[in-house]
C-alpha cells in the first residue's frame, strides 16, 4: 500500500479505466462476472446492430430493464473516490500537480452522478473550479439514436418506461420468460422524424467514442488505475498494457483475478468500493 501510494503522489497524468464492476455494489449486474447477465443472456443476440434488425423488441424490452435499474441506482463508495479524486484541490492532496481523465466502458451514467453529488457539496472550493473529464466510450444507456439514415438524431431520455409498451417487461427479462413481440409501431419512435429509435450505446462491431483522445491519453499517462473491468471487450482491454509498455505504472483494482493481472505493478483483490477508497486515500 505505501508504495502504491508513493507511485501514486509523484504521479502526473493519471487516467482510470472502469468497467461493469465498477457499479456492481450499486445494483447494476456485470456481464461477465460470476451471475452476470451475459450468463442469463447471449451477448450476440442483445448487444449487435444484427439483433436489433433481428428483434427490435427483444433488444429493447432488454435495454429497458438495463434503464429502469440504471434510473434506481445510486453511485458506491468507488464511484464517489474517483469523483473526488477527479477535484483538483482535492486530488492535490494524494496526487499534487496531476491531471486525471475517467475512462468508463459503463454506460450507466453512475460516474457522472457521482461528479454531481461531489459538485454539490461543500467538497468542492468554488462553484467554478472544474473537475476532470469523463470519457464514457460505450456511450449512454439513456441516450436514444434515431435510426433514420437522414436523420440519426440523438437525445437524453429518462422517462420511465421509455415507451408504454414495455411498461412491466422488465420482470419478464428478470424471470427469463418468453419476452412478448412488441409491434415495431409501439416501440420507442424518433421526437424529429417518427423512425424507429434505438438504445444510444455503442454496440459490439461498433466503433467506441472518443479513441482519439483515449488513445492520446494513454500515451501521456504515468498511472492507469484499472477498476471493475475483466479486460476482455476491446480496445478497452488493451490500454493497461499501452500505458505499461511505454513505463507507465497500473494498478488493478478488481474482486477477482482476470488475464490481464500480468501488468499489474500493484493488484488489490475485493470489492472496489472498499480497496479503491482505501489505496486512494479517499
Amino acid at each position: 500500500m505505501s508504495l502504491f501510494r508513493q507511485t501514486l503522489s509523484s504521479s502526473k497524468h493519471i487516467i482510470a479505466i472502469t468497467g461493469a464492476g465498477l457499479s456492481a455494489a450499486s445494483g447494476i449486474p456485470t456481464f461477465r462476472g460470476a451471475g452476470g447477465m451475459w450468463r442469463k443472456y447471449d451477448a450476440l443476440m442483445l448487444a449487435t446492430m444484427a439483433a436489433f434488425r433481428d428483434s427490435p423488441s427483444r433488444v429493447w424490452q432488454f435495454y429497458h430493464y438495463r434503464r429502469e435499474m440504471a434510473l434506481k441506482a445510486q453511485p458506491n463508495d468507488a464511484h464517489m473516490t474517483l469523483a473526488r479524486f477527479s477535484i483538483p484541490h482535492l486530488r492535490d492532496k494524494v496526487a499534487p500537480g496531476s491531471t486525471f481523465t475517467l475512462i468508463t466502458q459503463n454506460v450507466d451514467g453512475l460516474s457522472t452522478k457521482a461528479f454531481e453529488l461531489i459538485s454539490s457539496t461543500q467538497e468542492m472550493a468554488s462553484a467554478e473550479e472544474p473537475h476532470s473529464t469523463i470519457l464514457e466510450m460505450h456511450g449512454r444507456i439513456f441516450d436514444v439514436v434515431c435510426t433514420g439514415y437522414n436523420c440519426r438524431y440523438r437525445e437524453e431520455n429518462r422517462d420511465s418506461p421509455i415507451c408504454p409498451a414495455l411498461q412491466g417487461t422488465e420482470a419478464l427479462v428478470e424471470a427469463g420468460a418468453m419476452e412478448p413481440d412488441i409491434p415495431l409501431s409501439d416501440l420507442p419512435r424518433c421526437r424529429k422524424c417518427g423512425e424507429l429509435a434505438r438504445p444510444g450505446v455503442v454496440w459490439f462491431g461498433e466503433v467506441p467514442h472518443h479513441m482519439d483522445e483515449i488513445f492520446r491519453l494513454v500515451d501521456e499517462a504515468d498511472l492507469c488505475l484499472v477498476v471493475g473491468t475483466s479486460s476482455t471487450v476491446h480496445p478497452a482491454a488493451t490500454l493497461a498494457s499501452k500505458v505499461k509498455e511505454h513505463g507507465g505504472k497500473v494498478a488493478v483494482f478488481n474482486v477477482d483475478r482476470s488475464k490481464r493481472d500480468e501488468v499489474a505493478d500493484f493488484l488489490f483483490l475485493g470489492p472496489c468500493e472498499k480497496t479503491l477508497p482505501e489505496a486512494i486515500g479517499m
